[in-house]
């Protein structure tokens, strides 16, 4: 790794740092994240608005649900569906394209307590796959189910489909024109120097102990049809066990998948006692060094939470029954001109 990337990682690692709370003395907890990478400079400033804005309702939903008494199942989901239908953010209506043109959808959630988990990859008509990956949770046998087969399975459980056209917008077209522009030239020569990525998650810890983590992703701007990241594997980008912590990851899939990401954190909490913030940040330093620039959301079993990332910014925030809502939205890097 080059001088330069040791820097980003550390400035990332500290950041992180600074903005996640101790919470041990808290009832519940909730921590969220809207994707690795930060915001393009370039973005209209109430896009921008429209993003933080959707962060903010985010942890109210899942806040209210803690609140109330909830589990922290049914807090992650209702945060993660927030960020879906907000449509500036890459998961649900407003996720990014692959090469053809359409959005294809993955989403997972874990319940720390009797460690069940549902995922759903490759959805083109499914307009909130957290609620979908729930349904394969709760009323199936099954923990991933992928591309048709899931869509025949959302049908079967009465969900609403949607056309494809839904999940479209204006700016994830102009992402995907400047990918396929970009790809025609030399690496070199290509000024690609963001690219259009992103995830959505959440992660809680409720009134009774519980913890789950939920993920849900568009994936990669331009990705090759049928490609499927970390976000619906689970141990790889969703992870939660009770008594340990609960994860949700953002970042070049490819390579949370193979080092498996999220249950690495867990295991360094259970088996050798580090404290959250090491075991994440030793997690993401361990990915960056294997080319895997990313971030993730941690909670461990007293409320503590840690936000480590190494690429330029990390879209995230944060509440509990002791701190009132915190946000962060960085805007970073200029897209393709």
């Amino acid at each position: 790794m080059n001088r330069c990337g040791l820097l980003l990682l550390a400035c990332g690692v500290a950041l992180a740092a600074t903005s996640a709370h101790a919470q041990s003395g808290s009832a519940w907890v909730l921590a969220i994240h809207g994707g690795a990478g930060g915001v393009p400079k370039d973005l209209p400033a109430s896009e921008v608005a429209a993003i933080r804005d959707a962060l903010h309702r985010a942890l109210d939903a899942g806040g209210q649900v803690l609140a109330s008494g909830g589990s922290s199942l049914d807090a992650v989901q209702s945060a993660v569906r927030v960020m879906e239908n907000s449509g500036v953010l890459n998961a649900g209506r407003g996720a990014v394209l692959n090469h053809e043109g359409v959005a294809e959808l993955d989403a997972a959630l874990m319940d720390g307590a009797s460690r069940k988990a549902g995922a759903v990859a490759a959805l083109r008509h499914v307009a909130n796959p957290i609620d979908l990956a729930r349904q394969v949770m709760d009323r199936s046998r099954h923990v991933l189910l992928v591309g048709e087969g899931a869509e025949q399975f959302a049908r079967e459980q009465g969900i609403a489909m949607m056309r494809e056209s839904y999940f479209v917008t204006e700016r994830r077209r102009r992402e995907l024109q400047r990918a396929l522009e970009a790809e025609k030239k030399p690496a070199a020569q290509s000024g690609l120097s963001w690219s259009p990525a992103g995830t959505v998650g959440a992660v809680a810890l409720d009134t009774h102990g519980g913890l789950a983590a939920a993920t849900s992703t568009g994936g990669l701007t331009n990705k090759h049809f049928g490609r499927v990241g970390d976000s619906p594997i689970i141990g790889a980008g969703t992870y939660a066990e009770d008594g340990v912590c609960a994860v949700s990851a953002t970042g070049v899939g490819e390579v949370f998948i193979r080092y498996t990401a999220a249950a690495q954190v867990c295991a360094r909490v259970k088996y050798a006692k580090e404290s959250l913030e090491t075991a994440a940040a030793g997690v993401i330093q361990e990915l960056k060094a294997a080319g895997g620039d990313g971030g993730m959301i941690a909670l461990d079993a007293s409320g503590r939470v840690a936000m480590p990332f190494s690429s330029a910014a990390m879209l995230r925030g944060q509440v509990s029954s002791n701190h009132p809502a915190e946000v962060v939205v960085q805007t970073v890097l200029d897209v393709i001109p």
